[in-house]
């Protein structure tokens, strides 16, 4: 009877430690993603305070309208975004259906709106529409094949990160403040640039311009959740950093395209990077961390 007690003793004191361990380790994560908030908007403020006295200085230095791979940005810098948020939308859907087979409904139906996109685009020789709809295409049809016979319950609080992030920043605060601030682009500004203004002095929506935030730098954001799934792995572990390497570089090369080309100021671009940074450590604090 004795030996029972003590080894429920020690069991329970396990149990115990475990719990404290436990409790210790979201404790520092919650700790490390603050800290990390924190830096970030502080550098979104610097660089904002910036940026609003240099943005036509940088952008007069730096634009070229034949840049190469400033026109590659334009052309195929949102079209990975669409095809992520088409495949978080098919294992957002398809995850609460209990039958696999079923799960993968939504995927055909957005497989087969890709490809309409697709043929419409080329009967109307409407290039975007081709790149981005042949991305959703691509990237859903590759989903499917790699996890058809997995569960994709196990996707959903991923995809769901990826969608919140997509409504709130592509979708409502790029757009929304496109219309509000219609600070007119630095390709659209009058001879010597009369009609220039910092993005903290507007004209307002009767200017017609649509150059604050930038659409395509939110989109090429849409990656950086992505890095979420890859948490657990060290940091100097080979594929963490080379996909947090792939990720990064393609958002910051599509940024930096916008601005070459002329179609966005300096910080047209970083309005929409860290807004998509801040959102994508909130949600992770509030997906990974808080219902932990």
């Amino acid at each position: 009877m004795g030996i029972l007690l003590q080894n429920h003793t020690i069991n329970v004191d396990c149990l115990n430690r475990t719990k404290d361990g436990i409790e210790m380790f979201e404790n520092l994560k919650k700790s490390t993603s603050m800290k990390l908030l924190l830096i970030i908007i502080i550098l979104w403020v610097i660089l904002a305070l910036v940026f609003g006295f240099t943005d036509l200085e940088i952008s007069r230095f730096i634009v070229n309208e034949n840049s190469i791979w400033g026109i590659f940005g334009r052309d195929y810098g949102e079209a990975p975004g669409y095809g992520l948020i088409a495949i978080a939308l098919s294992a957002l859907i398809g995850g609460y259906n209990d039958n696999l087979k079923k799960q993968k409904i939504p995927a055909y139906v957005i497989i087969s709106i890709g490809l309409i996109l697709v043929v419409l685009g080329i009967s109307f020789n409407f290039q975007a529409l081709i790149i981005d709809g042949a991305s959703v295409f691509i990237c859903v049809l590759f989903f499917l094949i790699s996890t058809f016979n997995k569960d994709w319950k196990n996707y959903r609080k991923i995809s769901a990160v990826i969608i919140i992030l997509a409504i709130l920043n592509p979708l409502l605060f790029v757009q929304i403040t496109k219309i509000l601030t219609g600070r007119i682009r630095f390709n659209n500004l009058a001879p010597g640039f009369i009609d220039y203004t910092p993005w903290f002095l507007p004209p307002g929506p009767l200017s017609g311009g649509d150059s604050f935030p930038s659409g395509h730098t939110s989109m090429s954001f849409m990656l950086l959740p992505l890095l979420i799934l890859f948490k657990e792995r060290k940091l100097k572990d080979t594929i963490r950093i080379i996909i947090t390497i792939l990720i990064l570089g393609w958002a910051i090369f599509v940024g930096l395209a916008r601005i070459i080309i002329g179609d966005h100021f300096a910080s047209d671009v970083l309005f929409s990077a860290m807004m998509a940074t801040v959102i994508t450590i909130l949600l992770y604090k509030k997906f990974y961390i808080s219902r932990n």
